[in-house]
């Protein structure tokens, strides 16, 4: 047998097998290198091709009443969310949820669209899912990729009251939302306080999200629960007790049904809010789940506003409750004597123009206590000639005109006070005269303010100016600054007022329950309107065996205040100091 001869060297041979070794070496020490070494990083990666990590939602904290009765309450829903690296047909995965769900494709589109961050993370689909929709996407489930629904606890109200202007809402994190400097702990999709209490107290009521894992399979379907060391349980929120009642609540909202304004009940010596009610409102389950388009235009577009929270956002000329800022600076500067007198015919004539009494007939001769107690004009249109507008000023930002109230609610009006410089930037040095003061002197004019000011306003004189300001989960707050008022004329204040209710010709008489025991101080007010009929503003405060609330009544467009915000505080005195029906006296 012919061989042929070997045409290479030994060198040549050996350094071909050190070449092969080489390579065998290098490739057993790169699979040491990612089976040993490397084991833990290839481990992981592999671990998240495999296994999902999802975020779990914290229930947010309950709001509760101050007897401890649930307001606002958390209750499971589904949500239902895509993940666009998982998914192989779209279109297939929309017939499939449109047939077994029902929910229209082009709204599982426009979501999408509306909800996609990138790729890899899940994008909401559809929202509140029944327990019958997801029964029978499950069984669609092997048909399906890159679908995921998780449960979500959603806010659910007590059905006694509204309350939406106190409550508030929540509101889904957009794209501008998530890059602002207040939700950088936040991902897109979170809910966050949007108004009233859900937004004031959002770090107490939002809890902190968990983290669970999950296998899957290499079409993104979910197989198994996988418990790792890393996994997280939510944590709640913390609950927050209100000082609102919710019976006394509910029977403000049935009476005031109809009606255009507000109505807020509080303790004097705290500032605790009993009832809180802006109307008209909105149901508070309104924006809870998906809102159509139809609704969402319809509430946008009433022109009741019933958004706007006029409590706190609501700007008002106070009217006559205004006059005892003007009779407490007169008296504070002995300017007159409780005894100085006018005669009211009706009318008053400053310079080339007719001021006039809402009594046209003329309250005759008046002295202090009779003017406010029959809300006499005349009486302060004299009054008020003898105040410097600046010092009236100072005087009525003392009990809180033009300044904001410090309520524990978010986003609130200042009202307006006007003063010198005001005048001057808005007529001119010389656009405008001391006879703007006749307007002022009886709330009108170029003063507004809000209801929640009124309540501070009222609490005030209740108390000698020793009060809290208005809150609704009572915290650790410092008082309000105490108005520069002697005992004296804080008494005599309090006596016009307690004459208002009780005497033969005062105007406040219809809120007067007639309780043994209960005494019941006010002032009425009707504050002229351009817009309409003139709105009904009715302040007072009453007391019983040293157990004293507030009320503040007023009436958009609701005409005398002495005809038609008195009987709403009768109703609701009845009830409050009424043992037999109110838990409140007893706390």
């Amino acid at each position: 047998m012919l061989k042929s001869p070997n045409s290479i060297s030994k060198l040549q041979y050996w350094i071909s097998i050190l070449i092969i070794l080489v390579f065998h070496l290098l490739l057993v020490y790169r699979f040491f290198q990612v089976q040993i070494l490397d084991h833990d990083l290839y481990s992981k990666q592999a671990d998240n091709n495999r296994i999902r990590a999802t975020s779990i939602p914290s229930p947010r904290g309950l709001i509760l009443d101050r007897n401890g009765e649930i307001i606002v309450d958390n209750y499971p829903t589904y949500i239902l969310y895509g993940i666009d690296a998982e998914i192989l047909n779209k279109n297939k995965n929309y017939e499939i949820i449109n047939k077994t769900t029902g929910i229209d494709i082009s709204i599982l589109e426009k979501n999408y669209k509306n909800n996609y961050r990138n790729k890899f993370l899940p994008a909401r689909l559809a929202k509140d899912l029944t327990i019958s929709q997801l029964s029978r996407l499950e069984e669609e489930h092997h048909n399906l990729s890159g679908i995921i629904y998780k449960q979500f606890p959603e806010r659910i109200f007590n059905q006694k009251i509204r309350a939406s202007h106190v409550l508030g809402y929540l509101k889904e994190i957009d794209n501008e939302m998530l890059f602002s400097n207040a939700t950088n702990n936040y991902q897109l999709g979170d809910l966050t306080g949007w108004t009233g209490i859900e937004k004031q107290y959002e770090s107490t009521l939002k809890g902190k999200k968990g983290v669970s894992y999950h296998q899957v399979d290499a079409f993104g379907r979910e197989t198994e629960k996988i418990e790792f060391e890393n996994s997280i349980l939510p944590i709640p929120g913390k609950n927050v007790y209100t000082s609102l009642d919710i019976n006394l609540q509910s029977l403000i909202e049935k009476e005031f049904e109809g009606k255009t304004g507000v109505v807020i009940v509080s303790k004097p010596k705290t500032g605790e809010i009993l009832s809180f009610l802006s109307s008209p409102d909105y149901k508070p389950d309104l924006f809870t789940g998906l809102v159509s388009n139809d609704d969402w235009k319809m509430i946008i577009n009433d022109p009741n506003k019933p958004l706007l929270n006029r409590a706190t956002n609501g700007i008002y000329p106070p009217g006559s409750i205004f006059k005892m800022v003007v009779l407490i600076e007169l008296l504070e500067r002995n300017i007159v004597s409780t005894e100085w007198s006018v005669l009211c015919t009706g009318e008053y004539e400053y310079f080339d123009s007719v001021h006039r009494c809402w009594d046209e007939n003329g309250h005759g001769k008046i002295n202090m206590k009779d003017a406010l107690v029959q809300s006499c004009d005349i009486y302060f249109y004299e009054a008020v000639q003898k105040i410097k507008l600046d010092n009236l000023y100072l005087r009525a930002q003392e009990f809180g005109y033009g300044q904001e109230s410090n309520i524990d609610l978010p986003n609130e009006m200042k009202g307006r006070m006007p003063n010198r410089d005001f005048m001057n930037k808005l007529y001119g040095k010389w656009g405008w005269s001391k006879g703007a003061l006749l307007n002022i002197a009886i709330g009108q004019g170029e003063i507004l303010s809000t209801p929640v000011q009124m309540a501070n306003y009222t609490n005030l004189i209740a108390t000698n100016g020793d009060t809290y300001p208005l809150n609704l989960v009572r915290t650790k707050i410092n008082k309000l600054n105490r108005p520069q008022v002697e005992l004296k004329n804080w008494q005599i204040i309090q006596d016009a007022m307690r004459e208002v209710v009780i005497g033969e010709k005062g105007t406040g008489k219809l809120s007067d329950p007639k309780l043994p025991g209960l005494s019941i101080y006010g002032k009425t007010g009707t504050a002229e309107n351009p817009h309409g009929e003139p709105h009904a503003w009715y302040i007072t405060y009453g007391e019983k065996n040293n157990e004293m609330i507030s009320i503040v009544v007023l009436i958009e467009n609701g005409g005398s205040g002495g005809t038609y915000a008195t009987p709403i505080a009768r109703k609701i005195y009845n009830y409050y100091f009424n043992s037999n029906k109110s838990k409140l006296a007893k706390n």
